[in-house]
């Protein structure tokens, strides 16, 4: 038999058509003590996430559908519901292995269950993952319109347990076409009614959290501080744009795209700015001399390979799942006396900006700006200092305190849908939602036959 966990996510898109198979999930035993499978061609990987003992969290459910327009091989992660609905975006990536697709879901679902309970939302932690297809033109707008749609379709079949959103390699048009075939989506385009990209809101929310160590640390403020950016997508290039405003000397920042370096010199000219070009395996940035290294591309990226050279005294940045490893690799950066602000600390502010756009959106909202408040309790700036003061106390390294806050306020029932994710989630099971074509589910479920 085929491990699948080892294996390229094609082999197991292909598999599961050759035996029928449109769904699957993997749901979480109450005692969270693994995961059940819902099919044998499944079993190996529910094994395997059941015995990981870095990014499986007693998940409450895992769900893999392939759609209808497009055969593509979707996924959904739930982690813990009790909050309220699971809630994070979709990333549309590509994968050597099923290990990395599900890892890849299975650890951004908890990061984002621990950015909400640090933000004092109500939401849960989830993320959904689609696995790109080697042999697929993913930049022509009609397939990734039927990718999308087809997430849209998962969504609604769904039933809510798990709500969508904008993520690496989705962008806002993508979410309009999930937004035509479900409800259960956020950060959709404005001109439907929605919040918008996130990434202003992102950027602002780094700059905060910056400040806030440095305020810690009694190193003053980012007047004058050189700091080094890894990745200059949008998010980085709202930060520059803070920065610069708060009289930093000089940013340092590598991409691989020279594309990207072209237009950040066009957005800022006469800007402090030195922009380098590197390959993907080039290491000798991570060893520049900087206040602050902010990690703004993708996860993994401190790692034992990078973290004995880093030179910058802060780690702050907007990546999501920066260590490859937590209890690993936090322990070696707090060992070495670096000071990392813990990624959910800092780059909350994609799901503050998206999560409550059902209940309107406000110009310049006191509901998403009071996160950049420098007295809220559950704002940025508090929330850094109140992480860090723990550590100091406990003599651990920060994130092992940001994990266990998070930990405590994730566990808090939602004061009138507590945990509600989880009973969708055990009738999802009950109903056969795991034998049911797609477009057969969302059809049986709707009471109107609309």
């Amino acid at each position: 038999m085929t491990n699948f966990w080892e294996a390229p996510p094609e082999q197991l898109r292909q598999a599961m058509l050759k035996e029928g198979i449109r769904r699957a999930y993997l749901v979480g035993e109450r005692d969270g003590s693994g995961m059940r499978a819902s099919h044998p061609l499944y079993e190996g990987i529910a094994a395997a996430v059941s015995a990981d003992q870095r990014d499986y969290r007693a998940h409450q459910g895992c769900f893999f559908e392939i759609g209808q327009e497009s055969d593509h091989l979707l996924s959904a992660h739930v982690h813990w519901t009790m909050r309220g609905q699971a809630a994070g975006g979709v990333r549309f990536w590509s994968y050597e292995r099923g290990e990395d697709f599900v890892r890849d879901g299975l650890r951004l679902s908890v990061g984002m269950g621990q950015k909400c309970a640090l933000a004092g939302l109500w939401w849960g932690g989830g993320k959904g993952v689609v696995a790109r297809r080697p042999d697929v033109d993913h930049l022509d707008p009609e397939i990734r319109g039927k990718i999308y749609r087809d997430y849209g379709r998962m969504m609604s079949g769904l039933r809510g347990c798990y709500v969508t959103a904008e993520d690496v390699g989705t962008r806002p048009v993508d979410m309009a076409c999930i937004h035509q075939m479900t409800r259960h989506t956020t950060c959709i385009p404005p001109a439907v009614g929605g919040s918008g990209n996130p990434s202003m809101a992102t950027g602002t929310g780094v700059v905060v959290a910056m400040e806030a160590i440095l305020e810690h640390l009694n190193r003053g403020s980012l007047e004058g501080k050189t700091i080094l950016m890894q990745g200059l997508g949008q998010v980085s290039q709202a930060m520059i744009g803070d920065m610069l405003q708060r009289g930093i000397r000089s940013i340092i920042a590598f991409d691989i795209d020279g594309r990207v370096l072209d237009e950040v010199k066009a957005r800022y000219p006469g800007a402090p700015l030195e922009l380098q070009q590197i390959a993907a395996d080039d290491l000798g940035p991570f060893s520049i001399e900087a206040d602050i290294f902010a990690p703004n591309a993708v996860g993994g990226v401190l790692n034992p390979r990078t973290i004995p050279l880093l030179k910058a005294p802060i780690i702050c940045g907007a990546a999501n799942n920066q260590l490859e490893d937590v209890q690993r690799d936090a322990a070696e950066i707090h060992q070495r006396g670096h000071h990392f602000v813990p990624d959910f600390l800092a780059n909350r502010m994609g799901i503050v900006n998206c999560a409550n756009e059902q209940y309107g959106t406000i110009s310049t909202d006191p509901a998403i700006t009071a996160h950049f408040d420098r007295v809220n309790p559950n704002g940025i700036h508090q929330r850094v200092l109140e992480v860090f003061r723990r550590a100091e106390a406990s003599g651990k390294p920060p994130v092992e305190e940001a994990v266990t806050l998070a930990d405590e306020l994730g566990r808090q029932e939602h004061p009138i849908w507590g945990n509600r994710g989880q009973a969708i989630i055990d009738d999802l099971v009950a109903s056969g939602w795991a034998e049911m074509s797609p477009l057969r589910s969302v059809l049986a479920y709707d009471r109107l036959g609309v």
